[in-house]
């Protein structure tokens, strides 16, 4: 077997065991000193809060496919079996189902063991709403929204990007998603200096994020839900999102635990009222948190069991 194939089904095993933890450096970390060592100097310098936005995007993106390329042409060039484990460290380090899971996971014990202020702090953490003044409902929304939602920046999209172009590219992707997460926001300080990368992290995502909504779509039954609801809810109300992306698998998973997600929420004390998504024919709880986890495992599952297959027919095929 070619062990090039082995490096992705090694990287989702060492997320699924591992997860991310603590004590491990981790690329994204490195990535996001590079932001924070280039925006000052870039406002600062850069008469155009647009270009200099741009540069950061960019040289960090850029910085970033050039550090990778040349650490594991490095490693490959020690040994194969070298290459083979930094490739799989790199790409394990992409990869943040289990993370997801378990930061998810404190919520949901905080809120079994009554403990509504532990439930919003833990919250907090995973979700750029104000949480201070939360409910149990609002809470357990937050929660399955965030897991639905990086479903696909966590998740499917970087196991795309690792198919299509190994750790460089799956690499280049997480500079992307860290990028925006970090600057861009509509405020004062980065509506223009962050909207390059904002919108370069929309075109990126489109592809993975309807990915995610069509493998939520057939994995639904599989994991005990509503595929019928899935397709429906992800036609119908995967538009109703400011992002142009994240309303797709939000409404995937809506329809197909058949709840509603969205609505109000409040940022920095103000209120935003959001369009809702899905149909309320079920309680956002307990039973809704764990049956996002069963698809964004399912998903990835399923992207995976794809890959194999297309990977077994390409390279060993009697026509080659």
């Amino acid at each position: 077997m070619n062990p090039d194939f082995l490096i992705i089904p090694s990287a989702v095993l060492l997320d699924l065991v591992l997860g991310d933890p603590r004590w491990f450096p981790h690329p994204v970390v490195a990535i996001g000193r590079l932001i924070k060592l280039l925006e000052p100097p870039l406002h600062r310098f850069v008469r155009s809060e647009l270009i200099g936005g741009l540069l950061l995007l960019v040289l960090t993106v850029g910085t970033t496919l050039l550090v990778t390329t040349l650490l594991l042409k490095g490693a490959y060039a020690l040994s194969p079996y070298a290459g083979f484990i930094v490739a799989v460290i790199l790409s394990w380090n992409c990869l943040a189902a289990r993370s997801l899971h378990r930061e998810s996971a404190l919520v949901a014990d905080a809120l079994a063991n009554g403990d509504l202020d532990e439930a919003q702090k833990a919250l907090s953490f995973i979700v750029g709403r104000d949480t201070a003044e939360l409910a149990e409902p609002e809470i357990w929304r937050g929660a399955v929204e965030t897991v639905a939602e990086n479903s696909s920046d966590g998740v499917i999209a970087p196991l795309l990007f690792l198919m299509l172009g190994g750790p460089v590219l799956a690499l280049a992707y997480k500079a992307v998603n860290t990028l925006d997460s970090m600057v861009g926001y509509k405020s004062e300080r980065y509506l223009q200096f962050g909207r390059a990368s904002a919108r370069f992290d929309d075109l990126v995502n489109w592809l993975p994020a309807r990915l995610t909504g069509g493998l939520m779509v057939i994995v639904s039954p599989c994991v005990g839900l509503s595929m019928k609801g899935a397709w429906q809810i992800m036609l119908r109300d995967g538009g109703n999102h400011s992002s142009p992306n994240s309303g797709i698998p939000e409404a995937a998973a809506a329809g197909a635990l058949g709840v509603q997600l969205g609505g109000s929420n409040r940022y920095f004390g103000r209120a935003v009222e959001k369009p809702t998504i899905g149909d309320p024919v079920k309680p956002v709880n307990l039973i809704a948190w764990k049956g996002s986890l069963r698809l964004m495992y399912g998903s990835e599952s399923a992207l995976l069991l794809f890959w194999t297959l297309f990977f077994v027919l390409v390279y060993h095929s009697p026509l080659r």
